[in-house]
């Protein structure tokens, strides 16, 4: 038959004190309760990691049969922290097979047409131009930095640019062709 465990109020008050603290008082009760400094400054981390270690401290923490299960499955287990020295020397196949390729992204929006290419939408009677800059758009003389500018300026609501001239970009297409 098991056994509850009693209502330990005195545990649950020091628990609800630590999802009261900053990451700084943790890191500080941390080394208290621990007795050595922690690296970590994530607060969820160091909470459940004190939370356990109090509950432990005070109903007493894992069963001796259980330390011990634990050691065997550590003994059994072929864990390492770094890869060995050799492990990619003399085999390049092996490199090859793990080394990834891919082209590196311009920054450029991959929606945009090519620079020099003019967007048109017509808006409450009035025909709006815009011409595609290397790095940014030119409406009416000025020159900014997204669509977006230029569709709020416009209708004086906010809009998103792409929306606002997505039937020129449909035409010109990513790569300016129509």
């Amino acid at each position: 038959m098991r056994t509850e465990s009693r209502f330990n109020a005195e545990l649950y008050n020091q628990i609800d004190e630590l999802r009261q603290m900053t990451v700084r008082q943790l890191r500080e009760k941390y080394a208290q309760v621990f007795g050595e400094e922690t690296r970590s400054n994530h607060k969820q981390f160091l909470f459940r990691r004190m939370a356990w270690r109090l509950q432990a401290l005070a109903e007493g923490g894992l069963s001796e049969r259980a330390k011990r299960r634990a050691l065997e499955i550590a003994n059994d287990a072929d864990l390492r922290i770094r890869a060995p020295k050799t492990a990619f020397r003399g085999d390049t196949m092996q490199l090859e097979e793990r080394t990834a390729t891919t082209c590196l992204s311009t920054g450029r929006d991959p929606r945009l047409p090519v620079s020099g290419t003019l967007l048109t939408r017509r808006f409450k009677g009035r025909t709006v131009v815009v011409e595609v800059l290397e790095d940014g758009f030119r409406y009416d003389g000025a020159v900014y930095k997204s669509l977006t500018a230029i569709a709020n300026l416009v209708t004086g609501a906010k809009w998103n640019g792409f929306e606002f001239f997505r039937q020129g970009l449909n035409r010109e297409g990513a790569n300016g062709q129509q």
